[in-house]
């Protein structure tokens, strides 16, 4: 510590890169002070600072002692992270571009695995960017002083210094990791898809705001779908089991149908207490797909929606820098399919209506052998029954839904109601297409250096200057996870990638190496492209499929 005080007295007034000579370690007696990455001037990204923090014993192991457990833990120790450096900095910048500036990794309302914080029996330790003071370009050592002698410890102790209150609210967040684990694993007992407890707030504040709507209508389950679990730590919680196999949500405008089906998107991962959806679970594989006008495709067998094109193009090794509506959500699902999603959830609303359905007078003006595309009403069911594939779709207007449907919702004000008995009435014949196992993605992927990775919000991510559109992927719920998939894709490409294996071997080799050795094993060190936060295998061969110059 003496040390580093030392080092910035002698360059105090110096010019700014002389900040790079107190890269390095620090002994602080309570923590060690690791200055990772020193930024290049006042007004690039800010530096890499590490706080390791030693634990003493006073959080039981037992709250880490697996994934789920050790995820919410962080995630606690992150939020008030966030809550004491917001108390104890005044925001204000001291000099010039980022001086002085003091930040850590924002969570949302979901729970996920993030390179700012991790914790192991001996060690606490937490990523923070600071921005190292100057007037210009001339060092300001007194107030980088001010942020490593006096706000970082105060911040540290208050933070990590465990207390009795503090023991409190993780016996709490571990309780509800443990429930929330536990009807992950009743969702295949049950032979579900998902799990809507009863009492679930749904709807959003604001559409750009994910914090609960005031005064919503709580979710309550129509009686005939009921469950009732027994969690370690609530007891009995009731709530709607979806079953696996095809549940089609109807209703009128307005009425909750999204509302419901976006509850379940992100019921992929969990939720913080006091969201809402805490006990809104999803199967972790369930994908979102959609049409995507003007995105790439690479060798994708899209031949069981489209085939005999009047082109003659090969659906079987189907490519495209400029994919259709109806081509690009044929993609989507066999992309979704090779990432190993066992669930599929369709909003009627976003998709190509061709991709859809196909009603019977347009079938008699034109002919199957004048129409390339198969809709995707003809294949749901044998998905199902041959490929074991659910689907939750919202349709507010696709009435031919209702005869592949094993259970209908309908959303009434924001109640649910089961009207599958109804909706059978209703049906009429429904024509099917077989569905069948394949190697859906054949392009293989030739190995790349990329020098720098960038994130432009939580859609956009650039690979040098290359860009990578992501906006339409809906179940990337955080910038820190677009900042993993950058840092994903340079290890794939740079790695993994030998001109042999395709994008779907490639995107499960990146999985099982997250699965196994967790987010940090694939972050560079200076993580220049943002702190980083753990995503599926559907969004990492998402994410590769776009890259253009794959």
């Amino acid at each position: 510590m003496e040390k580093l005080r030392t080092q910035l007295r002698q360059i105090d007034h110096k010019g700014y890169k002389a900040y790079k000579t107190l890269e390095g370690e620090y002994n602080f007696g309570t923590y060690r002070l690791c200055i990772d990455h020193v930024q290049g001037d006042p007004f690039a990204t800010p530096s890499r600072v590490r706080i390791c923090y030693r634990n003493k014993g006073n959080i039981n192991p037992e709250f880490f002692q697996n994934r789920h457990r050790r995820t919410a833990v962080e995630d606690y120790l992150l939020r008030r992270l966030t809550r004491t450096i917001r108390a104890a900095s005044d925001g204000t910048r001291k000099g010039s571009g980022k001086s002085g500036i003091v930040t850590v990794c924002r969570a949302g309302q979901e729970i996920l695995e993030r390179s700012s914080m991790k914790i192991t029996e001996d060690w606490i330790e937490a990523r923070i960017e600071v921005g190292f003071p100057a007037y210009g370009r001339t060092i300001a050592a007194g107030e980088l002083m001010q942020i490593l002698f006096e706000l970082l410890p105060n911040v540290a102790e208050r933070t990590f210094h465990i207390q009795k209150t503090m023991l409190a609210e993780l016996e709490q967040t571990v309780s509800l990791a443990d429930d929330q684990q536990f009807i992950r694993e009743e969702l295949e007992r049950h032979e579900l898809v998902a799990f809507v407890a009863d009492g679930a707030i749904l709807p959003r504040e604001s559409g750009i705001s994910q914090r609960p709507m005031r005064e919503a209508v709580a979710f309550q389950s129509p009686d005939s779908l009921a469950i009732t679990l027994l969690l370690p730590h609530r007891g009995t919680l009731r709530g709607m089991g979806i079953r696996k196999g095809i549940t089609v949500i109807a209703g009128g405008g307005f009425h909750g149908k999204s509302t419901l089906l976006k509850a379940l998107e992100r019921g992929v991962y969990n939720h913080i207490a006091g969201d809402g959806r805490e006990y809104v679970i999803t199967d972790r594989s369930a994908f979102k797909l959609r049409a995507e006008e003007g995105r790439c495709i690479h060798e994708v067998d899209i031949s069981m929606f489209i085939n005999h094109l009047p082109t003659k193009a090969d659906t079987t090794r189907f490519s495209t820098e400029n994919a259709s509506g109806s081509t690009s959500q044929s993609a989507n699902t066999v992309e979704a399919l090779a990432a190993g999603s066992k669930v599929l959830l369709i909003d009627e609303d976003t998709s190509a209506t061709n991709f859809m359905v196909r009603d019977d007078r347009m079938a008699q003006l034109v002919s199957d052998e004048k129409e390339p595309i198969i809709p995707f009403i003809r294949k749901i069911r044998s998905l199902y029954r041959d490929l074991g594939i659910s689907t939750v779709l919202v349709a507010g207007s696709s009435g031919d839904y209702l005869s592949a449907a094993d259970t209908v919702l309908q959303m009434d004000c924001y109640k649910t109601l089961d009207v599958t008995e109804k909706a059978k009435q209703l049906t009429v014949p429904l024509t099917e297409c077989r569905a069948q196992q394949k190697i859906w993605i054949k392009k293989p992927v030739r190995n790349k250096t990329i020098e720098k990775v960038r994130v432009h919000g939580w859609d956009t991510l650039s690979l040098d200057r290359d860009e990578i559109d992501l906006r339409y992927l809906e179940q990337i719920v955080d910038e820190s996870q677009t900042a993993a998939l950058a840092y994903i894709m340079q290890y794939i490409l740079g790695r993994l990638a030998n001109g042999k294996k395709s994008a779907a071997v490639l995107a499960m080799e990146a999985a099982e190496k997250l699965e196994k050795d967790g987010i940090l094993s694939v972050t560079p060190k200076n993580y220049g492209a943002g702190p980083a936060a753990k995503v599926r295998v559907q969004e990492i061969l998402a994410c590769l499929s776009r890259y253009r110059l794959l």
